[in-house]
């Protein structure tokens, strides 16, 4: 398993560069399907598309969405370079997401087990299986270094 968790963190890397390429912070991500296919990539886009929802791992469900022909993405696992925040947890949930993988915490606002745990919390009508540090310094140097720039 963390083979896959491994090969998949590295191409939500690459996704990240394209983040880093439109002037955003290099966040990326991808869904990948019950086939364990990818069926939705995503990155931020905030900057580039003047859009405070432009999360990449909002991206990333929409375009899995529509692959898929249904906002139920059951089966689903999302695989991200940054914990997901508040507003992403409550999409992934929404979305039935099974499983989110991530590559660094986010201690200001981390929603899936850092500042909050939004994705296993019992009172929501969906909990998510959460593995988090998968590759974390290098998801975390791709962010440090887009910080040190600015």
């Amino acid at each position: 398993m963390r083979e896959k968790e491994n090969f998949w963190l590295g191409e939500a890397m690459a996704l990240a560069g394209r983040a880093l390429d439109g002037g955003d912070v290099p966040v990326g991500a991808l869904v990948v399907g019950p086939s364990g296919d990818v069926v939705g990539i995503g990155w931020n886009t905030r900057e580039a598309d003047c859009d405070p929802a432009g999360h990449a791992e909002i991206m990333a469900l929409r375009a899995a969405a529509k692959e898929l022909g249904t906002w139920r993405l059951e089966g689903c696992d999302l695989y991200v370079t940054l914990e997901p925040c508040t507003m992403c947890a409550g999409a992934i949930i929404g979305a039935r997401v099974q499983r989110v993988v991530f590559g660094a915490w986010d201690p200001k606002a981390g929603a899936a087990g850092s500042v909050r745990d939004v994705l296993r919390d019992s009172r929501m009508n969906h909990q998510v299986e959460v593995v988090g540090g998968v590759r974390e310094s290098e998801c975390a140097a791709q962010l440090r270094e887009f910080f040190g720039r600015e």
